[in-house]
């Protein structure tokens, strides 16, 4: 355990290590002034660090701060180590001859976590300084806590990227997504996959929630929905699958019930045909190369709400440079127009005539950080292109 004593008053430090010493605080160190005191943590007076200075852990795990030094006095020393972040979770113990409350406020103001007075008490200034410690290594734990856990969401938004599929370029295809979560972890997700020489199945969902519950239920539905994609590829059986495996999650707490939108569909580029079934997700658009629009509606509830739900599938025919757009609630909501309005305006956006390449326009309209208010939704798009 290290402190730090502040005092301009040789005895003043004396007295106070004295005192910690028989208390068995061995590793108290001194300083004579705030600047020494800025020395010795590595910081200017404006709390700035030092060019080259290592920021690890601090050296101190407490301050014993004099409230009048001349020069800088305690309360600037104090107002300027909260600039550090990593000085600033030290507790700061004003040690002080006055007994003016306005003084002391505005000590507590500047990140003084406690005081006590002249001439110094052994006993309270003692207890004081256990009640301190004893709130640093609760922060402390809580800091490691949220290091670790920083780190375990790093490595599982690494594991939630890496099953997001890659680009298709294909001769007579095309199939890519423009992706931004709101979070470390998202609700989102999107999947294709080569059935044979000429279809593919395309999926988007989007789950209920945000952060780590809908992330974790995502990669429960990634899973699923491959293994349904290679195996049943048909849209009716490949929907009932994920709705099926949706119902075997169980809760301890049985009000909670998670469910998820999805739009599954299969490409035959071949036969110019697309199949697919909305559960309750936002109808997909088909934009046709002569310049009319069609809308993928739905086809069933919403995935994991009932046991049994009725699946339809739909069928549309697809020609040479048509593209089908699929996207999730994110989008639709950083559309600028009324809340009634902005699915129709979202459309009117996708399919306006542009120059230059209409994924970049897409992308630039919906996905930049100066698009988004409010609480932020992931936000997912994904086309399929045929092309020439």
């Amino acid at each position: 355990m290290k402190i730090l004593v502040v005092d301009d008053n040789p005895m003043n430090v004396t007295v106070v290590k004295e005192m910690l010493k028989r208390a068995g605080y061995r590793d108290v160190h001194s300083a004579a002034s705030g600047q020494e005191t800025f020395e010795l943590v590595g910081l200017d007076e404006n709390g700035a660090e030092y060019p080259g200075q290592k920021l690890g852990e601090p050296e101190y795990d407490l301050i014993l701060l004099d409230m009048m030094m001349p020069g800088i006095d305690g309360i600037a020393v104090c107002r300027s180590l909260q600039h550090s972040a990593r000085i600033k979770d030290i507790p700061i113990i004003m040690v002080t001859a006055i007994g003016d409350s306005k003084k002391l406020a505005e000590a507590l103001d500047a990140g003084a976590s406690d005081y006590v007075t002249k001439p110094i008490n052994k006993v309270e200034l003692l207890a004081r300084i256990r009640v301190a410690l004893r709130l640093k290594e609760e922060k402390d734990w809580h800091k490691k806590q949220d290091r670790k856990l920083r780190e375990e969401l790093q490595l599982a938004r690494e594991v939630q990227s890496a099953v997001l599929p890659q680009p298709v370029v294909e001769e007579h295809i095309e199939i890519g997504a423009i992706y931004r979560p709101s979070e470390e972890l998202a609700g989102d997700l999107y999947a294709w996959h080569r059935i044979d020489n000429s279809r593919y199945g395309v999926a988007v969902v989007d789950a209920m929630g945000h952060g780590i519950s809908s992330s974790l239920v995502c990669m429960f539905i990634a899973s699923v929905l491959k293994d349904a994609m290679i195996k049943l590829v048909d849209p009716v059986l490949v929907i009932q699958e994920l709705n099926r495996r949706a119902l075997q999650l169980q809760f301890a707490d049985q009000l909670i019930q998670y469910y998820y939108t999805a739009l599954y569909m299969v490409v035959d580029v071949d036969r110019g045909q697309i199949e697919y079934v909305n559960a309750g997700h936002p109808p997909g658009l088909l934009l046709r190369a002569e310049g009319g629009t069609e809308q993928l509606q739905g086809g069933s509830t919403a995935i994991g709400m009932f046991e049994q739900i009725k699946v339809t599938k739909q069928t549309m025919g697809i020609g040479k440079r048509d593209r089908v757009v699929l996207v999730t609630d994110g989008v639709i909501d950083v559309v600028n127009a009324p809340d009634n309005e902005k699915l129709e305006t979202l459309f009117e956006q996708l399919a306006e005539p542009a120059e230059g390449e209409a994924i970049s326009r897409w992308e630039e309209s919906f996905f930049l950080d100066n698009v988004q208010t409010g609480r932020p939704d992931d936000r997912c798009l994904v086309w399929v292109h045929m092309k020439q």
